[in-house]
């Protein structure tokens, strides 16, 4: 493993490990207003979700690497502590970038990257229309991590208004993970893209405390089939599966011919359920693979 020493490398190879590394990063594209009322509307992918109560998101306008400036973002909103934090989707990721372009201070941002400006309710800065998801924001502190090249601004926003688009709503009224299309940054031209066929659920141990993944036997642990995930997998269960419901599942007949199959040949017996349960591992369906396992 190649092991390395922050202190031994430059801002720039310091940003390009950090940023391929720590990805996908979500990001927020801020637009804010400096004394005169002009707009600046910038991208930012140091950002995310902090708090809930109060509802704080975070994001952090870092000091130019190249020749350690600031961004007009920081500027302005130490002389107006406001902004909106339009959330960035599929649709409007190329104008995204083009805003991030360093254009001299007073020209906007808007105007340049063709997109549509909306007044906000309770802020000074507008919302981007396009945007599926927008935030006013009353920023509540603005943290400095250091004076040189790359050091990070953390803008603490506090959400007063939410704006949502209808149609990425579901029928319940909530965000549709589906529907929202989000984008996110990777390292250097690098970005990704949240579609339904890229979208997965991990069941999440909150009202359940899972057996762990020492609790498993040995010979399901050590399996050459099984992965990491999938012992987390079983892991995540509060309960195994009784005998009788192992009995019960072994009498299907996919299970029969795999056991006739195997015949005197428990070596490959137990590498066949082992298949058998990461294929329902893969699809979901924990507690038939741990039936299959226990078999």
């Amino acid at each position: 493993m190649k092991t390395l020493k922050t202190s031994d490398l430059s801002p720039l190879e310091l940003q390009n490990y950090l940023h391929y590394a720590i990805a996908p990063r979500p990001i927020c594209l801020a637009s804010t207003v400096d004394a005169e009322g002009n707009v600046n509307l910038s991208p930012f992918s140091f950002f995310n979700l902090f708090s809930t109560n109060p509802p704080i998101c975070v994001f952090s306008p870092a000091r130019r690497v190249r020749d350690n400036t600031t961004k007009h973002t920081l500027e302005n909103i130490k002389l107006v502590p406001e902004c909106v934090i339009n959330i960035v989707n599929y649709d409007i990721v190329q104008q995204v970038s083009l805003s991030s372009v360093e254009y001299p201070a007073g020209v906007d941002e808007f105007v340049k990257s063709g997109l549509t400006v909306l007044p906000s309710e309770l802020v000074k800065p507008p919302r981007v229309a396009e945007s599926p998801v927008q935030f006013e924001c009353v920023v509540t502190e603005v943290i400095s991590l250091g004076d040189g090249p790359g050091a990070g601004n953390l803008v603490l926003a506090e959400i007063k208004l939410i704006h949502i688009n209808e149609d990425v709503l579901d029928d319940t009224g909530k965000i549709d993970q589906e529907k929202i299309d989000l984008v996110a940054r990777l390292g250097g031209d690098w970005y990704c893209r949240v579609t339904a066929d890229n979208l997965f659920k991990v069941a999440k141990p909150v009202r359940t405390i899972g057996i762990g993944v020492d609790a498993i036997p040995y010979a399901i642990r050590n399996s050459k089939v099984l992965t990491g995930n999938n012992l987390g997998q079983l892991g995540n269960v509060e309960f195994l599966p009784t005998d009788e419901e192992v009995e019960a599942f072994a009498q299907s007949d996919e299970i029969k011919e795999l056991f006739d199959a195997t015949i005197g040949d428990s070596q490959t017996r137990e590498v066949q359920l082992h298949l058998r349960a990461k294929h329902l591992l893969d699809s979901g369906l924990v507690e038939e693979a741990w039936k299959v396992l226990l078999m």
